[in-house]
């Protein structure tokens, strides 16, 4: 019989102990100045972009008051965005009948009470959408109930 051995013989001693490098969690002052930074940015472009429409113009593309426009945006049925002193902007195409219904929906959906997160979800490609934004999906004939189900998962 033969006697069995290990094929390699190893010293514990020449086992390294693995260094544990802890991560803060937290974003660093400069990390945080420059996402506060980007999404300033970000903003500025989306209010000054051409689909972005005044409360005025708003208010003729519906055929009602800017005082209807202003309700709207306050009671929830409305998208209306601020940027600094650059007063509201409307998006256009929120006037589309597909996308105005289920606009307050959506909102309360993702509980939220600011209209930029309501305005990034509509525009952010989703997979459950096949890579469509939310907002096509709807002016394509995606059900208002599919969306809202959407902004439900995404709020909770």
């Amino acid at each position: 019989m033969t006697e069995l051995t290990p094929p390699v013989s190893v010293g514990f001693d020449a086992i390294k102990p693995r260094r544990f490098v802890t991560v803060d969690p937290y974003a660093s002052e400069t990390q945080t100045i420059v996402l506060l930074r980007r999404g300033a940015e970000y903003r500025l472009h989306r209010i000054n972009a051409s689909d972005m429409i005044t409360i005025d113009e708003a208010a003729l593309l519906s055929g009602t008051s800017r005082v209807t426009i202003n309700a709207w945006i306050k009671s929830g049925r409305c998208i209306g965005v601020a940027y600094l002193r650059s007063g509201l902007k409307i998006p256009k195409w929120q006037f589309d009948p597909s996308v105005l219904p289920v606009l307050q929906a959506v909102s309360e959906a993702l509980g939220v009470t600011d209209w930029w997160p309501v305005l990034s979800f509509l525009e952010t490609p989703h997979a459950a959408l096949a890579g469509l934004t939310p907002r096509i999906a709807l002016e394509q004939g995606m059900t208002r109930q599919r969306i809202f189900e959407l902004a439900t998962a995404e709020g909770h």
